[in-house]
């Protein structure tokens, strides 16, 4: 797992580039940044990728997530942060994540512009073990029904249920 002092992109309110800080000043201060997130798809877009979240993560930890991605590092672009995310916590490579929408996170102690990203993948998955403790596919409506339940069995993660919300509202 990146470490506190890994320098990320500093965002504005408005979703800008603005400079560049340490990680461990984007939490202890709630500053604006930005993710890049990526929807995993099976081939024929029926099912979708979700995985539980290691204890140790220093945002949301031990919660389900739909979206492979992380925090936009310093002079990286968030296409380039989705391509680099998936290839860290899942092993996809080899396939271009497609551009979706941007969701604007803001929790008051976490707020972050959600570059969200879609692939359809049906190879094999390897997990980042530091990140991630197990994950499984699951189908589009399982899905939905999880995030549209107010007080689900399993924890979803917050981001991600409004972004994959988001999502179904635009796409599902």
């Amino acid at each position: 797992m990146p470490g506190s002092d890994e320098l990320v992109a500093l965002y504005d309110q408005a979703g800008s580039v603005v400079g560049t800080t340490t990680r461990s000043r984007v939490r202890a201060e709630a500053l604006w940044h930005a993710a890049g997130v990526v929807l995993v798809r099976s081939g024929d877009g029926r099912a979708v990728y979700v995985h539980l979240r290691t204890a140790v993560k220093d945002v949301f930890p031990s919660t389900w997530d739909c979206w492979a991605g992380g925090v936009v590092a310093a002079g990286e672009s968030p296409a380039g942060c989705a391509r680099r995310e998936l290839a860290e916590e899942l092993g996809v490579h080899g396939v271009e994540p497609v551009p979706l929408f941007t969701k604007v996170y803001d929790d008051g102690r976490n707020r972050c512009h959600n570059f969200a990203f879609e692939v359809r993948w049906d190879g094999p998955i390897r997990h980042q073990a530091e990140e991630i403790v197990e994950g499984r596919w699951i189908p589009l409506e399982d899905l939905r029904a999880w995030v549209d339940d107010p007080a689900p069995e399993l924890p979803f993660i917050p981001d991600g249920r409004e972004g994959v919300q988001e999502w179904f509202r635009r796409y599902g």
